[in-house]
């Protein structure tokens, strides 16, 4: 396999498990971690990563590891944001320690996530 297949076959693995997590509580998935480089320094990884942001932007699964938004975004109504996609938006996640990750996309938005120690599930089910 090439490494870019392999690549894609991360990102949909990824954006399945992202998107099965809000409808299938407590499903896992194989976690995504930052690798030590030179000590206990994590180093920063980004990957590509499609944000569920049907019912607003608020959290995100990476590997295991549940996050949510640090503030949460949406409509005030339960949606995603004028100028978001939905119920998908297309970008990346930048790992920035096992505890904060940041979305960014090519639209220029950008989301802070800061991980929920022993979470097993999302805090709610979007429907």
């Amino acid at each position: 396999m090439t490494k870019r297949a392999g690549r894609t076959i991360f990102a949909l693995a990824l954006a399945v498990a992202v998107l099965a997590g809000c409808t299938k509580a407590g499903e896992d998935t194989k976690p995504v971690r930052a690798t030590p480089s030179g000590g206990a320094t994590p180093s920063v990884r980004t990957i590509p990563f499609d944000l569920y942001t049907h019912c607003g932007i608020d959290e995100a699964r990476i590997g295991s590891t549940y996050f949510e938004a640090d503030p949460p975004l949406s409509d005030d109504s339960g949606n995603p944001p004028e100028g978001w996609d939905n119920p998908i938006q297309h970008g990346t996640m930048t790992l920035k320690s096992a505890t904060e990750a940041v979305f960014t996309d090519d639209a220029g938005h950008e989301v802070k996530f800061r991980a929920r120690p022993g979470a097993t599930a999302f805090k709610r089910l979007c429907s």
